[in-house]
């Protein structure tokens, strides 16, 4: 798979100065914690979910969660777990159904997925779409062992476990269940625990839990592929809900522990770990309090104006502001509620030119020795040896997502990936 692999070659071509690499379920951790990208979360319950993988992989989603955990009803776990064992059946087996139950809408579908049947189904074994990555969100370690169990051979299609309200205490007994599911099944399992615990948020033991998850993190360091930051249910801990209008840094409680976790668990030593950036709730238009936050200067008029406006009345130019400042405080990747939250993401985790070439300069053998450069685009300081972090972790993320050519922008790449 890789991004933006569900645009046109051509398409492609045209956009990217150097086309984002592909990447397999089997490629390095430090790969895939970068091309997570908009992680979409999906009900464990849902029907049809083995044609809505399917479905999501055509429209250039690499990473879902499909969720036992707060997306479904304490009376709907029996069955949701009986629903991922029988759909991952259907997807090992490569025949799925349309999510929308239609065969017309499953022969459009296909044109990206596969070749449909007369019954309105897709043959996976024909497709050129990969699956993405899929990882189970589950509530307790048991059913992680579980699961592997009772998904049989089908269970080569997962790549993981999201483990929830993630604590040293409540992490042990995850991560030793993913270990042993680990053994059981002889394939790699990562794990991404949410920090989302009341002892996070809170004060006065923030730093003693900040510290144990350190611990039992960096203990089991090659299972763990990403932390992803739950910050709904730090909203929940003093009734917040912040407005379309707003971002996460904009309610300074949810915007400290972020800080917070970044400084303890983010850091470019070698002890850090990808952190994840927090799921957007808003996908339908609705009253708005301040003026558009979404620039018109980005936008050459007539060309990008009409999209423009979709975003605005969709309540994305919030998500837009806010994936871009997930990534200036550390943050990479984003918890994803809805699709049309997919492609912002990752349009926005693009490298520009101005960027890379940065990073370039940066990291030539002959200045190891640090100094400072005017860049190439004679518009900043280049520091070596203190930009030397930033340059790496940029080009590896120009690696999974690509390079922008000179005169492409985000709205080009959102008005491409959007197009499909």
């Amino acid at each position: 798979m890789r991004h933006f692999g569900h645009i046109p070659a051509a398409t492609r071509a045209g956009l990217f100065h150097r086309e984002p690499a592909e990447f397999t379920h089997d490629s390095p951790a430090r790969t895939l914690a970068v091309a997570l990208g908009a992680t979409l979360y999906s009900p464990a319950t849902r029907p049809r979910l083995a044609g809505a993988v399917r479905k999501q992989a055509g429209r250039g989603v690499v990473s879902m969660v499909l969720c036992l955990e707060d997306s479904i009803s304490d009376a709907e776990v029996e069955a949701g777990e009986a629903n991922l064992v029988r759909h991952f059946a259907d997807l090992a087996a490569g025949t799925v159904t349309d999510p929308d139950g239609a065969a017309g809408t499953a022969r459009s579908a296909a044109r990206a997925e596969g070749t449909p049947d007369t019954e309105g189904t897709v043959t996976a074994a024909d497709t050129a779409t990969d699956l993405p990555l899929l990882f189970i969100r589950v509530r307790e370690p048991r059913q992680i062992t579980d699961l592997v169990d009772r998904l049989g051979d089908s269970v080569r299609l997962l790549s993981g476990f999201v483990l929830p309200k993630f604590t040293e205490s409540r992490g042990h007994a995850f991560l030793e269940a993913l270990t042993q599911a680990e053994r059981t099944t002889g394939r790699r399992l990562f794990a991404m625990p949410v920090l989302e615990s009341p002892e996070l948020l809170h004060l006065e033991t923030r730093a003693e839990t900040l510290a144990g998850i350190a611990s039992i993190t960096d203990k089991y360091r090659d299972r763990v592929l990403a932390l992803r930051l739950g910050v709904t249910d730090f909203c929940s801990a003093y009734g917040l809900r912040r407005s379309p209008d707003m971002t996460a840094y904009d309610i300074k409680i949810v915007a400290n522990v972020i800080a917070d976790v970044v400084n303890v668990l983010g850091r470019s030593d070698g002890t850090g770990f990808t952190v994840t950036g927090p799921v957007w709730e808003y996908f339908r238009p609705g009253e708005r309090m301040f003026k558009p936050q979404l620039r018109r200067s980005p936008f050459l008029e007539g060309r990008a104006e009409d999209l423009r406006t979709a975003l605005i009345e969709h309540d994305l130019d919030g998500l837009l502001r806010e994936i871009e400042l997930d990534r200036a405080n550390g943050l990479l990747g984003k918890t994803c509620i809805h699709p049309t939250h997919v492609v912002p993401v990752h349009a926005l985790s693009v490298v520009s030119h101005e960027e890379w070439s940065d990073a370039q300069d940066i990291l030539r053998p002959d200045r190891d020795g640090g100094g400072v450069l005017r860049s190439a685009y004679t518009n900043k300081m280049n520091e070596v040896k203190p930009h030397r972090a930033w340059a790496e972790r940029t080009l590896l993320r120009a690696e999974v997502f690509g390079v922008a050519r000179e005169d492409v922008g985000f709205v080009d790449l959102l008005t491409a990936g959007l197009a499909g």
